[in-house]
């Protein structure tokens, strides 16, 4: 009988629990193979792979295609038989050397240490193992008579791996995107190998929903573990000469930061980059940063923890994974992708700390969920026609840490930091007043939409910025394109423009035409230069009001050749991402000028 021994924290993941402010608590890690760990290794088609190679340099990799290729062989015993890339994996490369002929490398002393991650992305679960190499062998596998086409199996071979376990531990599903795995052949080609990245490389990066890192504890410890997000969540902080370096954010978690006290205190890690839909394969070894606190959010704003990995060597290999996988649900954990600061001049306009307050002075509901809202500042907020604010609802809806959050996975990242287009114009109200015009579509509008004007309601302010303005050509045409609520920051550009020479077209659903109303009563000019794209019933009343007062109705989507009416090289819109796409198809040769929301 075994009996799992309770395991102390390293220093590194003390010292991390103390700059994150962890309360105490005990190590769940087991020091044996548990049953959990046992029945995942046999049902999981994926294991990635971590090791150290004589350089002291960790790598990883990912192995598998389908159940049943490990499983326990008693006594905390691991075994693996599986295909493997057996010229490019540098796991196999370490492990093995240049042995392909069968022959048994055995492990001296302690053995050689070895972190696994078994996962089964359609279940999401996952199980993390380490421990030290016993044996090990590596068979070549030629390519047969009937192999045809590029299924060249002359770079596969089939590993056998015997590791004696010393930990294993459950991890949670959070992040996991679900990916269903079939075996596919080995024909790998290294393409590159370098400290910097080739643009196939930085394709796959840019697409990439997850990764998996190994990192040592000097050379009693190690740890393989999984990261995940929405497609794009690693940004590359620069690729030039010098070498590439990696940025990505540390999401809510348990809490344990086992592979970042690794990383604290030996900043050195293997990156593995699996493409499930070529078979390519990035490789990454390199040094490492622990990024904390504000200088985190500097680097990559809205977030409290980022890991910055500088290459030192990465190879690009091509059909060098032994399987595929098809993309399922994401995880209802992935916040959106978070952008470097030099990415984006909204995160660029965000301050660390508000040092305003803005206070709610007046509520008007518009439709039956779009509200304008008018606050007054602590002190004047000089802004411009067409910028944007950032309030910060923190102190008001953040209830702190909680390791899962089923019922609303989405707070679990949430910042509280939300940014409105200012649609009031600067000279219309006192100096420390604006408006926004908003829709209740999640958390935070829904909570701004439920507060009355008498309740005092104060927010800090984070920054206003932006730069959304409509420049006015004394002989041209201004075509602006709005979609719903996206009519915001030409409202406060308004008094300011020409109206004889705007062109607008506002797509919209029936139930928002009072805010249609409302902006062509406001502006009455702006009547004869309007065409409503309506979509859904429209109340006849309603419909009354709007053609009295001269208003153009469309009752359908717009089309690609209603803008063609009108001839202008620059066209303005503030529409959803959908929308938003099929114009710039549609005035493809056209300067199309918008502003991204995305951080």
């Amino acid at each position: 009988m075994s009996f799992s021994m309770g395991l102390p924290w390293s220093s590194g993941e003390e010292r991390m629990h103390q700059l994150l402010h962890v309360p105490d608590q005990d190590n769940p890690t087991s020091s044996l193979l548990t049953p959990q760990a046992s029945f995942l290794l046999q049902r999981a088609p994926l294991l990635a792979v971590g090791t150290v190679d004589d350089h002291g340099r960790p790598w990883a990799t990912i192995w598998g295609g389908e159940p049943g290729f490990s499983q326990s062989l008693g006594s905390s015993i691991m075994g693996t038989r599986t295909i493997v890339d057996r010229k490019n994996d540098p796991v196999v490369q370490i492990l093995i050397g240049d042995r392909d002929d069968g022959e048994i490398v055995k492990s001296e002393g302690p053995g050689r240490m070895v972190a696994g991650l078994t996962i089964d992305l359609v279940t999401r679960k996952r199980v993390k193992i380490y421990g030290r190499m016993v044996a090990a062998a590596l068979d070549a596998m030629e390519k047969s008579d009937d192999d045809q086409g590029d299924a060249d199996n002359s770079t596969s071979g089939q590993i056998q791996l015997v590791v004696r376990i010393e930990q294993s531990l459950g991890n949670c599903p959070k992040y996991l995107n679900k990916k269903d795995i079939r075996p596919s052949p080995v024909a790998s080609e290294l393409l590159s190998r370098s400290a910097n990245l080739p643009i196939h490389a930085m394709k796959l990066l840019q697409k990439s929903d997850l990764f998996f890192i190994s990192s040592a504890n000097a050379d009693y410890d190690m740890d393989t573990n999984h990261r995940g997000g929405p497609p794009g969540f690693v940004r590359v902080l620069r690729n030039d000469d010098g070498g590439a370096e990696l940025v990505y954010p540390e999401y809510s978690g348990n809490r344990l930061y086992q592979t970042l006290g690794n990383l604290l205190t030996n900043p050195v890690a293997g990156v593995v980059f699996p493409d499930f839909d070529s078979g390519a394969v990035l490789y990454v070894t390199g040094t490492t940063e622990v990024v904390v606190g504000s200088a985190a959010a500097e680097l990559l704003p809205r977030s409290n923890l980022v890991v910055k990995i500088k290459i030192v060597e990465a190879l690009y290999v091509q059909k060098g994974l032994p399987f595929r996988g098809t993309t399922g649900d994401f995880s209802p954990y992935n916040p959106n992708v978070r952008l470097l600061a030099k990415e984006s001049s909204i995160n660029a306009g965000l301050k660390q700390t508000a040092t305003n307050r803005a206070t709610l002075v007046k509520k008007t509901q518009i439709t039956a969920d779009i509200y304008r809202f008018r606050f007054t500042t602590t002190r004047p907020e000089p802004y411009r026609a067409g910028q944007w604010v950032a309030l910060d609802f923190s102190e008001e809806l953040d209830i702190g840490y909680s390791h899962m959050r089923d019922d609303d996975p989405q707070s679990l990242n949430d910042d509280f930091i939300r940014t409105f287009t200012i649609s009031s114009h600067p000279g219309n109200l006192p100096s420390s007043e604006f408006e926004i015009t908003i829709r209740s579509v999640g958390r935070v509008t829904a909570f701004l939409c439920r507060q009355n004007e008498r309740s005092g309601l104060e927010i800090p302010l984070r920054g206003i910025g932006g730069d959304f303005a409509v420049k006015e050509d004394s002989n041209s045409l201004i075509p602006f394109i709005a979609g719903g609520i996206g009519i915001t920051p030409l409202l406060a550009q308004l008094p300011d423009l020409p109206l004889d020479r705007l062109r607008l077209f506002w797509s919209l659903r029936a139930g928002d035409l009072t805010l249609a109303l409302d902006a062509l009563e406001t502006y009455p000019r702006l009547h004869s230069q309007t065409t409503l794209f309506v979509t859904g019933s429209i109340n006849q009343g309603m419909e009354e009001k709007l053609t009295s007062i001269g208003a153009k109705l469309e009752k359908r989507r717009i089309l690609a050749e209603d803008l063609r009416t009108v001839d202008a090289e620059t066209w303005y819109f503030c529409t959803g991402s959908v929308l938003r796409k099929a114009l710039l198809g549609w005035l493809k040769g056209r300067t199309p000028v918008f502003e991204d929301f995305n951080f």
